[in-house]
């Protein structure tokens, strides 16, 4: 578990800088966006993996592992407007934007590693294609929940889920080598 926890570390060592720099470029226009939104943008990313995964040609030049982060980026974006509610401006600078990513992908980590715990790494075993589809399966779960207006009768809520996909997409990107030590 020690290896994953470092290999976790690396890869959100390297999403966080892209968030810095896009923070950088943008501010923090993203504050501005709905849930429903940035579901849908983490959802087109996850349906171009899966087209990735399953389509042998492409067209842009572009691989598995910018659309990952890109997931990781946009559920961590989701959580802190759980957190801090949809903004009509951009309201936050870059450091405290970059402190809000920090704590929710502490309490992100810390998930994985309880589950990582109890489940015994089982992720390991698993495809890149296989996690896709649960970030997928994940994100119809929360389309679902936000139609209904956010209510639940026996489900764990968005966050919860936005969570996973993160844990996720890290998984995904340990498979494809993008946290060698």
């Amino acid at each position: 578990m020690q290896n994953t926890a470092q290999q976790y570390d690396a890869i959100i060592a390297t999403c966080k800088t892209l968030f810095e720099n896009k923070m950088t470029d943008y501010g923090s226009a993203w504050r501005i966006l709905r849930l429903a939104s940035l579901t849908d943008q983490i959802f087109i990313k996850a349906q171009r993996i899966r087209q990735l995964q399953e389509n042998a040609t492409r067209k842009v030049d572009e691989g598995e592992v910018s659309e990952f982060i890109g997931i990781i980026n946009y559920a961590i974006m989701a959580l802190i407007q759980i957190e801090k509610g949809i903004a009509n401006q951009p309201d936050i600078d870059t450091k405290e934007a970059v402190a809000l990513y920090e704590k929710h992908i502490g309490i992100t980590k810390s998930l994985m590693e309880n589950k990582n715990h109890d489940y015994g790494e089982a992720w390991r075993d698993m495809r890149v294609s296989s996690l896709t589809d649960l970030i997928l399966q994940k994100l119809l779960r929360v389309k679902q929940i936000e139609d209904n207006q956010g209510k639940t009768l026996v489900s764990e809520g968005i966050d919860a889920n936005y969570q996973d996909m993160i844990n996720y997409a890290i998984f995904a990107m340990i498979h494809l080598g993008q946290a060698e030590l």
